[in-house]
């Protein structure tokens, strides 16, 4: 009969915890409380794990924090990438603030945007994860005026539309539905802004 050595159990030994469940947890104590306002033990207590469990699975919290960006960028924030392959300029446009209404207004959801929220009042020793979402929307702008400018080259758009305004004047709204919900803003309020931004939208 064979025997194992001692010791050698534990090393394949399952983490005992949901490590996906964990992480959405923890997205959306970011999400609610920001980056700084979000303590280890107010995430450890929403993830159900202790802080050595959260060390050895997603690493400190600013490593936890860019792993729940990730989650949030491919699940709720996921709108975006849909909005990009719209047919047409003002399809990207509509779907992309209609998504940003609707993401930052769930009922089962905390208001507002994880990427806004979590960069509000950041001092210094959040500086590392502000400029990390600074980085995020502005990746974000640049995929939008990528695909404006598409749109212009293929005559979607007229001649002289900047591309690069139009994408900065979506985020900007985008942002500002997002700080406007978080401060209580209803869905239908919101959704008349997103209208009323789109009304002066270029034609081809």
């Amino acid at each position: 009969m064979e025997t194992r050595p001692k010791g050698r159990g534990q090393l394949g030994r399952p983490r005992g915890f949901d490590a996906e469940e964990a992480l959405e947890r923890a997205m959306r104590v970011f999400w609610e409380q920001g980056y700084e306002g979000a303590s280890l033990t107010d995430l450890t207590a929403a993830m159900g794990i202790t802080r050595t469990s959260m060390y050895a699975a997603f690493g400190n919290k600013e490593d936890l924090f860019r792993k729940a960006l990730e989650r949030y960028a491919e699940g709720p924030a996921s709108y975006v990438a849909r909005a990009l392959r719209e047919p047409t300029a003002r399809a990207v446009a509509t779907a992309f603030l209609n998504g940003s209404v609707r993401a930052t207004t769930q009922p089962d959801c905390p208001a507002g945007c994880l990427g806004v929220q979590a960069s509000l009042a950041a001092g210094e020793a959040g500086r590392t994860t502000r400029d990390a979402l600074v980085a995020w929307r502005n990746e974000g702008t640049e995929h939008l005026r990528l695909r404006l400018q598409r749109a212009v080259d293929e005559g979607d758009l007229p001649a002289d539309a900047d591309p690069g305004a139009l994408a900065r004047y979506l985020m900007t709204v985008a942002n500002g539905i997002a700080v406007q919900a978080s401060s209580g803003a209803t869905r239908d309020d919101l959704q008349r802004v997103a209208d009323m931004a789109l009304g002066g939208w270029p034609a081809a």
